[in-house]
C-alpha cells in the first residue's frame, strides 16, 4: 500500500451538480462509501486527480415505497438494506445479499450504487504497484496481455458484487442520470461482458436509484467464499421462483463472481409448467455450467467455481420450491 498523491476534492449536493463535475472533471470518480475504490487507489490501481464525493446528495439516500414499487437510493449504505424491515419482507433475497457483503465496517460505508459498479477483480490487477510492475502490468491496467488468458484480446477480470444477482432475479430497474438528462433500464442492462469496461455508463451518467417491482417475491441469495467473512463470492447465486400447484410457474436464476458482469441465466423459460424433479435439476445444473465462464482470476480453481456455481443453483432452487409448498 502507499500514500495517496494530492487530490481535488469536490462535494456536490445534488444530482446534477455531480454530473457537471464529472463532465468538468473526465478522469474524476465518484465516492461513496470508498471501501472498493479507496484500496485500489492506495494501491496505485486508481489514479483519479478529482474524486466527488457523494454523501450530501440528499435525494440518492432515500429508500421509498409507494404503490408503484420500492425505490432505493444509489447512496442507501448495504447496512441499511441488510437491516431494512420492508426489504427482508418483500425482497428476502436482496436483505441476504446485504448481510453476505463483506463485513460490518464494510456494509455500514459501502453503498448500492457502489456495489453495484464495483470494480471487476482478478488476481493479476488486484495486487501492489511494485507486483503488477513487476508482472508488466495486465491488459485492465497498463498492460498489453491477459495474464489469465495470454493468448486472448480481451480482460476476463470477474464482477463480484452480490447486490446485483438478487435485484436481477426481482426485476429491478436502474434509474441513470446523465447530461441528456434521465432514463430508466433494465438492471442487467448496466452490464457489458468486458473486464476493462463492464458498464455501460455513458460519460458524465451517475445511478441515481433503483426500482423494484411492488409484489413481494420468493427469493434467495447464497454465495461460496474462501472464508465465511469479508472475502468476494468464488460464486454467487440467486433465485426467484413461483409455483402453480405442484409445477414451476416462473424460475429466474442469476449469477456473479464467474463472469466479468452478473447476469440472470438464459433459457430459464424451459422449466415452467414443470415438476420440480432431479431431471429437471440435472438440466440446471447443466445450463449453469455451459454459461458461467470462471477463469483463473482468484485462488481457487476455475472449474471448482463452475461446478460450485451449478450445484448452488440446482440445490437453492429446491430448497426454494420446497418452501413454497409448505406455505
Amino acid at each position: 500500500m502507499t500514500g495517496l498523491n494530492a487530490l481535488n476534492l469536490l462535494r456536490p449536493g445534488s444530482v446534477e451538480e455531480a454530473i457537471a463535475a464529472l463532465l468538468a472533471h473526465p478522469g474524476g470518480r465518484l465516492l461513496g462509501g470508498g471501501t472498493d475504490l479507496l484500496v485500489n487507489m492506495r494501491r496505485g490501481i486508481a489514479q483519479p486527480e478529482t474524486l466527488i464525493d457523494t454523501t450530501g446528495i440528499a435525494e440518492i439516500k432515500r429508500l421509498v415505497a409507494d404503490g408503484s414499487g420500492v425505490t432505493i437510493g444509489a447512496g442507501v449504505t448495504v447496512a441499511t438494506l441488510a437491516a431494512d424491515g420492508l426489504v427482508a419482507a418483500r425482497y428476502p433475497a436482496l436483505s441476504q445479499a446485504a448481510r453476505c457483503v463483506a463485513g460490518p465496517g464494510h456494509r455500514k460505508l459501502g453503498t448500492l450504487g457502489g456495489n453495484l459498479c464495483l470494480d471487476t477483480r482478478c488476481i493479476y490487477y488486484n495486487q501492489t504497484e511494485w507486483w503488477r510492475a513487476a508482472n508488466a502490468h495486465c491488459l485492465k491496467n497498463r498492460g498489453e496481455t491477459c495474464h489469465v488468458a495470454p493468448k486472448g484480446s480481451r480482460c476476463h477480470a470477474a464482477f463480484s458484487g452480490d447486490l446485483a444477482p438478487a435485484l436481477l432475479v426481482l426485476g429491478a430497474e436502474v434509474e441513470i442520470a446523465g447530461p441528456s438528462g434521465r432514463r430508466r433500464i433494465a438492471l442487467g442492462e448496466l452490464y457489458v461482458e468486458d473486464g476493462r469496461a463492464h458498464l455501460a455508463l455513458r460519460p458524465g451518467e451517475v445511478v441515481v436509484a433503483v426500482w423494484l417491482p411492488p409484489d413481494p417475491t420468493a427469493a434467495r441469495y447464497v454465495k461460496v467464499r474462501q472464508r465465511g467473512a469479508i472475502d468476494y463470492p468464488l460464486a454467487g447465486i440467486a433465485v426467484a421462483l413461483t409455483r402453480s400447484g405442484s409445477k414451476i410457474a416462473q424460475l429466474r436464476i442469476a449469477l456473479t463472481g464467474t463472469n466479468s458482469r452478473p447476469f440472470l441465466l438464459a433459457e430459464t423459460a424451459a422449466f415452467t409448467q414443470r415438476s420440480l424433479d432431479d431431471a429437471l435439476l440435472r438440466e440446471i445444473d447443466r445450463l449453469v455450467q455451459k454459461q458461467v465462464q470462471p477463469m483463473r482470476t482468484t485462488l481457487m480453481p476455475a472449474n471448482y467455481r463452475r461446478v460450485v456455481a451449478a450445484a448452488l443453483a440446482s440445490r437453492v432452487t429446491a430448497e426454494l420450491f420446497a418452501s413454497l409448498a409448505q406455505g
